[in-house]
């Protein structure tokens, strides 16, 4: 019997730390082939669906769940009821949802769905369709899924709908029954409460069939030009006539992981060529108020194109389309919906925020329920970086807006930790600040710690290892490590799954003959390595570096005009630091962080200036 017992035991203590290291990265794979015929008089579709899944993963699946979006349109949705009873509703929801029409909300109800030509149960619960498989879908195995639903286009009010404050009629993101993702970490199958969104990687051939005088751009390579005439014929291309006053436009795009569109009868479509010989489409309301802007913007987002190029890696499909719509600005595969009547410098700003997306969100595929601050923070932080470049702007510090929002949430009293699910923030503004300036700020405070070079190629390196895959937060920073040298498990931890916050300060300078003492405090909870700036009376100036012993790393110096003394680490549980300058030379003041990447929640107490 102990024989026994032990053995079980055995089996039992070993079975997780197999479950857990028997395979390496995997993802599933969806292909998708609809077909969609609208009526743009009533803002009804219907829509056929022919799904292809592999599960790719080492689990047998004995369900699915699809994501059902435009159900959130409805009064009494869960988007509709968290609008109205957050503490600071989005004013472009608020109570809207809630005072919709019965012609004005949105919806997709399945008519039918069957795996591998059966029949199967399913039941519509909010905006996620929960199904009963009839043949599970074992390791490596692949089944076919078909559907036929019906489906209206709500009144816009976030993201996709139709009828912008714009006036375009056709808005079409997370329009169709989207299979959820599964990963090591099990299904996702998140009711759209309000925030964004995660997907399958695949291939979707989609033909939408709408009144022959509406334009369509949106994700994927059209097919048929020619024949869908209006607005799209290339030159010397002969354009058919449209069949019940109908044309059918028919789009392939290959390995992405969403398709979105946009329609209107009014739209110019222009196109450029980009680097690497990219078409950049152009699709806009024939307004002349917008039109200068838009011709404009096009010579812009080249240069975009080719900045991300050159700092995140190459944009890898022939084909990416600036789309006004939606009702900001919203990234999407190889597209993005952007609101048009903007001031020229607000155009390019979106556009730079929303392009920048192809790479941090779209190609880098992160969870963004889970991990939004590495979609929208590092998204953040390249186009500030691109926007310094490209409109020349001259800013030493294109992050310090960042910086502030990050500083204003760290002592408000009502910060959450970044690792919170984006839905579960207590109010929009912590989920924005911690999104996207706090998101922004890892990235440029990574590179005070481990140096701007590094960080240069930690983003280059982490586009080449990762892009068309999900990538977590670990992910990133083991990138970092390996490039750097770095060891910054510590500055993942703190920064993200806590609300930790940074202050040093400097506690005393004294001077005593030819011998400074200086004594600097750690007195929040988060450590960080130290540059100190030193100018002495004489007009010289030094820098003195104190490395974070955790850390186990030195970064270069980032001022190599500038004399720097490497000093001893300091271990982060010592709450002072003290040091000696002994060259002789009387201090007139000095700095912590001089170029103002660290952040730091007082900088006040930062700076010594001699009395």
């Amino acid at each position: 019997m102990k024989l026994l017992l032990s053995s079980i035991l055995t089996i039992v203590l070993m079975a997780p730390a197999v479950a857990q290291n028997n395979f390496s990265y995997w993802q599933q794979k969806v292909d998708y082939k609809m077909e969609i015929d609208m009526d743009v008089k009533t803002h009804q579709y219907k829509g056929k669906q022919e799904l292809v899944y592999t599960n790719n993963s080492p689990d047998t699946l004995n369900r699915v769940f699809y994501h059902l979006y435009f159900n959130a349109f409805q009064p009494g949705s869960e988007m509709d009821v968290r609008s109205r009873t957050i503490e600071d509703p989005d004013g472009r929801v608020a109570d809207r949802i809630a005072k919709l029409m019965p012609s004005e909300i949105g919806f997709i109800k399945p008519l039918s769905l069957t795996q591998d030509g059966v029949a199967l149960d399913y039941e519509v619960v909010g905006t996620v369709l929960e199904v009963s498989l009839n043949k599970s879908i074992l390791p490596g195995a692949s089944t076919t899924f078909k559907m036929e639903w019906d489906a209206q286009v709500p009144l816009q009010i976030r993201r996709s709908g139709r009828d912008n404050a714009e006036g375009v009629a056709l808005s079409m993101a997370q329009w169709y029954p989207k299979l959820a993702e599964y990963d090591f970490e099990g299904w996702h199958a998140d009711p759209y409460i309000g925030r964004e969104f995660h997907g399958v990687w695949g291939d979707f051939d989609v033909t939408i069939t709408i009144d022959e005088n509406y334009t369509i751009g949106g994700t994927g390579y059209l097919q048929n030009p020619a024949a869908v005439g209006h607005g799209y014929s290339l030159p010397g291309q002969k354009t058919m006539k449209p069949k019940k006053g109908k044309y059918t436009w028919h789009f392939v795009a290959p390995n992405v992981h969403d398709f979105t569109w946009a329609a209107d009868n009014e739209y110019i479509h222009d196109m450029i060529t980009g680097p690497n010989d990219v078409e950049l489409h152009f699709f806009y309301k024939d307004n002349p108020e917008i039109k200068e802007n838009w011709k404009n913007l096009q010579a812009k987002t080249a240069e975009m194109m080719v900045f991300f190029n050159e700092n995140i890696g190459p944009y890898p499909y022939k084909q990416y389309s600036v789309i006004q719509g939606g009702d900001g600005g919203m990234e999407y595969g190889m597209c993005t919906l952007i609101t048009g009547n903007r001031k020229f410098e607000s155009l390019v700003g979106v556009t730079a925020h929303e392009m920048a997306h192809s790479w941090f969100q779209f190609l880098l595929a992160t969870n963004e329920l889970k991990h939004e601050w590495m979609d929208e923070g590092f998204t953040s932080y390249i186009s500030d970086e691109a926007m310094n470049v490209i409109m020349k702007e001259e800013n030493p510090n294109p992050h310090a807006g960042s910086y502030r929002g990050y500083l204003y949430l760290a002592t408000s009293g009502k910060e959450q930790p970044q690792s919170t699910q984006a839905d579960r923030y207590a109010s929009n503004r912590a989920y924005g600040i911690t999104a996207y300036s706090k998101g922004s700020v890892f990235l440029a405070q990574l590179g005070y710690v481990i140096g701007n070079e590094n960080l240069k190629k930690t983003i280059k390196r982490y586009f080449k290892d990762f892009a068309f895959k999900h990538p977590t937060p670990n992910d990133f920073i083991r990138v970092a490590e390996k490039v750097s040298g770095f060891e910054l498990g510590w500055y993942l931890t703190d920064w993200t799954q806590t609300t930790n916050t940074i202050d040093y300060e400097i506690k005393s300078v004294v001077n005593d003959g030819n011998k400074t003492t200086v004594t600097l405090g750690r007195n929040g909870l988060m450590p960080m390595p130290i540059d100190l700036y030193v100018t002495y009376e004489d007009g010289s100036q030094e820098s003195f570096y104190i490395p974070l012993q955790m850390a186990r790393a030195e970064k270069p110096n980032p001022f190599p005009n500038l004399t720097r003394v490497v000093l001893s680490d300091w271990a982060w549980s010592y709450p002072e630091y003290v040091f000696e300058i002994n060259n002789g030379k009387k201090v007139r003041n000095m700095m912590i962080d001089a170029s103002l990447r660290m952040a730091d929640i007082n900088p006040e107490n930062n700076i010594y200036e001699e009395q």
